[in-house]
């Protein structure tokens, strides 16, 4: 309702639709004055044409109107310089805003993770991160022990001692049943003197083999 009692709220042009505004103006100010141009051409042909044929009115009036096609051909110049200039500005300026845009959301990006990662809750993280770790330790120290065995370390003690005694007195045991084994002498036998066995020569081994056989 209040839009058709009001109309539309203004929008405010923002840098590009500017741009663009201005470029279409720009092509069209550049038309214009390629078509003004053309006309200067034409009233300037007239002109001669009014020359050569002594018809010096008319040839002024041609001279006029293209003096008058000239201005609004300067004045078309200046509009477009005029186009040129602001569309520098307006460039310079969305630079600009957007420098500054960008630096104020980076800030604001800052901000939000500094109020994020204060060193309260940093040390809070570090105390809880520790926490954790010593109760990982716990139970991983809890696993590593045998299941269902609980020793005594002075019972295994005393009894490994018993054991030591134990195996003390069976060697002493064993020493004093054991009787040495007096050494056993053997009569000598007297033997008959036999020659002493010397390496026989050819004609001493012929002969006893004769004796055997004469023996036989």
């Amino acid at each position: 309702m209040f839009t058709r009692i009001f109309g539309k709220p203004k929008q405010e042009p923002n840098a590009l639709s500017s741009l663009a505004k201005l470029h279409e103006t720009l092509e069209m100010l550049e038309k214009k004055e390629s078509l003004l141009l053309k006309k200067v051409s034409a009233e300037v042909d007239k002109a001669k044409e009014f020359t050569r044929a002594k018809n010096k009115r008319a040839a002024i009036t041609c001279l006029k109107r293209k003096r008058l096609l000239e201005q609004q051909v300067e004045q078309l110049g200046n509009f477009q310089l005029r186009i040129h200039d602001q569309m520098i500005l307006i460039e310079g300026a969305k630079a600009t805003t957007d420098t500054v845009d960008a630096l104020r959301t980076g800030a604001a990006a800052m901000k939000a993770m500094q109020k994020a990662t204060n060193i309260d809750d940093v040390d809070k993280t570090m105390d809880e991160i520790n926490e954790q770790t010593q109760n990982m330790k716990e139970i991983q120290n809890a696993l590593a022990n045998p299941i269902g065995y609980d020793f005594d370390e002075d019972e295994l003690e005393a009894e490994l001692e018993e054991l030591e005694e134990l195996e003390l007195e069976e060697q002493i045991l064993d020493t004093e049943t054991t009787y040495p084994v007096p050494p056993v002498h053997v009569p000598q036998v007297n033997q008959p003197n036999r020659r002493p066995l010397n390496k026989n020569s050819k004609e001493e081994d012929e002969f006893a083999t004769l004796e055997k056989e004469m023996a036989i």
